[in-house]
């Protein structure tokens, strides 16, 4: 009777309680993995417990209330060869798997993904948002990534993870034909091609993706700056009262060097205007001749960069020096895209150009 009580005090109880929010495994420490015959398993909600005896993957619980005698270890029981009941210790290591979901985890490019967009020729794009993952297979996470570490947490994964992303993102990014200006449209369906492409990859790893974001597509700096501009001229709707309005701006600005030199030349033209208006003899002045026309500016595209802006003499200069040829890609305001020099305006100055030295 003694033995008995004594007995039942000693049955172990296996459980967990995980008060962190990035654990995705944890091993169950016993002396020498020693469990109890008739020991209480407890799993939680959100929880799986998976026992791992001699190396191998033996039996997967969900969650539930066990006690730990044959009927309730098959695998284990096949392994041992136990015909009948024990009630000696076994060894075996129990490890606890988070499938709860991990919310806010990161992604993003870090290198630009180099696309082709119908407007503006090839760019670089950077992407960036977020993702959940949870364990939906608890035996082939713990064979395929978890192995015998004794806790595992999320950021142990989480570059693998961004690694199949990225990659997948980025060719889906560069195959989908969207131009730039209205990828912030279709972010959703985007998304949803990514998820749908990188999902049984990451089956093999015993996880899923529930939910998946792109947060933003971007461009880079410079080539932003330069849209800004463009966007700027266009709500101005003239490129003079554009120019205009940014002067009286600068003269606006109390104390600022370009606002001095600015209302400097504007006295100096309006001086200039007095004079004429009284003349040498006080003679009515003559009508004033029209501005001299814009000259033209060129932008050239190479390796998926562009430079620019070039006036036609600069352009005359580079295709002298040999940096500039028929079939280099060239853009200009009011042509539709980008192409090649031999397609444009630019053919008479290939013809200007003298021919090499005898």
């Amino acid at each position: 009777m003694v033995f008995d009580f004594l007995k039942g005090e000693f049955v172990d109880v296996i459980s967990w309680l995980d008060d962190t929010r990035d654990t995705m495994v944890w091993r169950f420490d016993r002396h020498d993995q020693a469990i109890k015959y008739g020991a209480k398993l407890t799993v939680r909600e959100g929880q799986a417990a998976v026992f791992i005896h001699e190396g191998q993957l033996a039996d997967v619980f969900s969650p539930g209330l066990y006690m730990l005698e044959t009927n309730n270890l098959p695998i284990m029981t096949t392994l041992q060869h136990w015909d009948h009941g024990f009630s000696s210790p076994f060894k075996s290591e129990v490890y606890f798997v988070s499938t709860t979901r991990f919310n806010d985890q990161k992604w993003g490019t870090q290198n630009p993904i180099m696309a082709r967009d119908p407007e503006f020729g090839p760019v670089r794009l950077r992407a960036f948002g977020t993702y959940t993952m949870r364990v939906t297979d608890p035996g082939r996470f713990m064979t395929e990534v978890v192995g015998t570490d004794n806790e595992f947490t999320s950021d142990e994964i989480a570059d693998q993870i961004r690694n199949i992303i990225v990659q997948t993102a980025s060719q889906t990014l560069a195959s989908a034909g969207i131009p730039v200006l209205d990828m912030a449209a279709n972010l959703s369906d985007l998304g949803k091609i990514i998820a749908t492409a990188i999902a049984p990859k990451i089956a093999e790893y015993g996880i899923s993706i529930p939910e998946f974001y792109i947060e933003n597509i971007s461009l880079p700096e410079e080539v932003e700056k330069v849209l800004d501009k463009r966007t700027s001229i266009g709500v101005a709707g003239d490129l003079q009262k554009y120019m205009q309005f940014n002067a009286a701006e600068g003269i606006a600005q109390p104390g600022s060097g370009m606002g001095t030199m600015l209302g400097a030349g504007m006295a100096a033209g309006m001086g200039a205007q007095l004079g004429q208006s009284i003349g040498p003899w006080g003679a009515a002045p003559s009508a004033a001749p029209p501005p001299p026309p814009t000259a033209t500016a060129w932008h050239i595209a190479e390796n998926g960069a562009t430079t620019g802006p070039f006036t036609e003499g600069d352009l005359a200069t580079m295709i002298t020096a040999g940096k500039l040829n028929w079939a280099s890609m060239v853009w200009t305001a009011g042509q539709d895209g980008w192409k090649a020099a031999s397609d444009t305006d630019l053919t008479r100055l290939f013809a200007q150009v003298p021919p090499p030295a005898p």
